[in-house]
């Protein structure tokens, strides 16, 4: 991966990629580039892009990012539904990061029609 792809995991450069869902200029297509895009967020430390993309009943008042945190890589591991034509989906995927990694399966709805994050179960 160049230094200049996104760290979501796509070949594409993060201005074309995660950085249009995080700026506001695009809406993610689908429950998996929401996925994608968060996880961005969470490398770029972006808490308005995760907050805006969280579902207003399960969203918190805010997000405390671990200063030690070093996130190293997303791998998809499976996708439900969550394309154009759903109105929900799941998302499982393994995010590492330095010393370990999170296996969650991760539930999206549409919101006004656009994806939010509503909440995870942590896998083994």
């Amino acid at each position: 991966m160049s230094a200049r792809s996104c760290p979501c995991g796509l070949p594409e450069a993060y201005d074309d990629c995660c950085g249009r869902f995080h700026s506001g200029a695009a809406a993610a297509p689908t429950a998996e580039r929401l996925m994608r895009s968060r996880y961005c967020a969470f490398v770029r430390q972006d808490a308005g892009h995760l907050l805006r993309t969280w579902h207003p009943r399960t969203r918190p008042e805010r997000i405390d990012f671990d200063p030690r945190m070093r996130w190293t890589g997303l791998e998809i591991l499976a996708t439900t539904d969550g394309s154009a034509f759903h109105s929900t989906g799941t998302v499982t995927f393994r995010a590492s990061y330095r010393g370990g990694s999170l296996h969650e399966r991760s539930r999206f709805e549409r919101v006004g029609g656009a994806w939010v994050y509503v909440d995870g179960e942590f896998l083994e």
